[in-house]
């Protein structure tokens, strides 16, 4: 990876689009600490629990969220909104009519994108100060200080898919990943420093003669550290994973020259659904977190045990995260994936797969394979995603980082170091290809 960022530096117009793309990542962390006015964000620290959504959006933000400055939202409007019309994109036929249209209809989608991200923003905008107001951290309360307060969330909200267009214009990976990757690992170094906490707190506890306790700190975060290298690698090696299908395309004969025969193969990832299923996930199951912000209930009533099952550490919590992951990695695959129009596609270009009848067999075998697949990348995801749940509960050591954010935080380098290759390729760079 090291060895293709330096030699990517090399090249003029490649340093011109990292340099671009580095540039708006300082703008993005930069409004992360802009204060919103009438604010007093200290109050809002005991409000973000483990496994909330709060904190979940919080993780995303690099903690912009919970300081309640300029990029509170972050990007998090335009991930919702364009899951909302990718969902309808399958679901209503002028949707998906403009999904078919090619480079302008993608362009009309985008802009209807826009504006969804914009009704969502003043939404999100407006619950965030309605905490805010519940919590006593507004300085001014009234209704212009609302306005105001709304208006900066919202336009912070914009700015940030503002910056990961341009990323995606001048730059170089995807902007709204670039800007996830930003805000998760901002928060690396803060994660080391509460590993380190957790040992000096093991250590003095070995010298006041507390023997459990301090054994537990002084072995466990090593073990997390040793158990998070490998999960990394893991997430690599399933995240380059991928079921080749062989496909042998027919000879015909045009003129005096013939054409096909060659042989070939569809390539069909581990991981075809990438990190959205654990986000569905954690979206679901943070709206408990959500209302118990919003409404707090009597102590010992229903409703206060009720949303106690949905802490983080329950176990209720990780067996349906686990249960929501996996479906929500089928229906993903389902939305996205044609076995039927696969297969008429290697129909219609002369294609069969080696002793498959073509039609409705070669779309069935399909069909076996991405469920098989799918269900393989379905529980590496809900491994990975509940694989801090149950170490936090083992060690009692609270991890800053969790599974989701790993596999973001993976995810996005193996891109960016994917499509500078691509670049480079593209230039037949010579210290590259030997």
């Amino acid at each position: 990876m090291l060895d293709t960022i330096k030699s990517a530096w090399k090249l003029p117009d490649l340093r011109k689009r990292i340099t671009y793309t580095l540039m708006i990542i300082v703008i993005f962390r930069i409004g992360a600490a802009i204060p919103v006015p009438f604010l007093d964000a200290s109050v809002m620290q005991g409000m973000f629990g483990e496994g909330n959504m709060l904190n979940f959006i919080n993780a995303l933000t690099g903690g912009a969220f919970q300081n309640a400055t300029l990029f509170a939202l972050s990007i998090s409007p335009y991930i919702t909104a364009s899951i909302v019309i990718q969902l309808l994109t399958v679901a209503i036929p002028a949707l998906e009519a403009l999904a078919k249209e090619g480079a302008e209809g993608r362009k009309r989608l985008n802009k209807i994108t826009r504006y969804v991200t914009i009704g969502l923003a003043l939404l999100q905008s407006f619950a965030y100060y309605t905490v805010l107001k519940r919590s006593g951290a507004v300085l001014y309360d009234s209704w212009f200080g609302a306005i105001v307060i709304v208006m900066c969330f919202t336009a912070g909200a914009m700015l940030c898919m503002w910056l990961g267009e341009r990323i995606d214009e001048k730059g170089i990976g995807n902007g709204i990943s670039m800007l996830l990757f930003a805000g998760i690992v901002s928060r690396g170094p803060t994660a080391v420093l509460t590993m380190y906490q957790y040992l000096v707190l093991g250590y003095n506890a070995l010298q006041a003669g507390q023997t459990t306790l301090g054994m537990k700190y002084i072995i466990g975060v090593p073990v997390i550290v040793v158990v998070f290298i490998f999960v990394m690698a893991f997430i690599i090696l399933m995240t380059k994973g991928e079921r080749r299908i062989p496909i042998q395309y027919a000879k015909r004969v045009v003129g005096r020259k013939m054409y096909g025969g060659q042989s070939s193969y569809i390539p069909i990832n581990v991981n075809l659904s990438n990190v959205l299923p654990v986000i569905f996930a954690s979206s679901i199951l943070g709206i408990p977190g959500m209302i118990a912000a919003f409404i707090i209930p009597e102590e010992g009533s229903f409703w206060a045990n009720f949303l106690k099952m949905f802490n983080y550490n329950s176990f209720f919590y990780a067996f349906m995260y686990f249960i929501l992951i996996i479906a929500f990695s089928y229906f993903y695959v389902a939305i996205q994936y044609n076995p039927v129009e696969m297969a008429n596609n290697l129909r219609k270009n002369n294609g069969a797969i080696p002793g498959i009848r073509p039609g409705k067999p070669t779309s069935e075998f399909i069909a076996k394979i991405i469920s098989k697949i799918t269900m393989i990348g379905a529980l590496f995801l809900a491994a990975i995603a509940i694989l801090p749940i149950g170490i936090g509960a083992i060690t009692g050591i609270n991890i800053a980082l969790g599974g989701t954010t790993i596999i973001i935080v993976v995810g996005v380098a193996l891109d960016f170091v994917r499509q500078l290759e691509s670049e480079m390729m593209m230039r037949h760079y010579k210290g590259f290809l030997e």
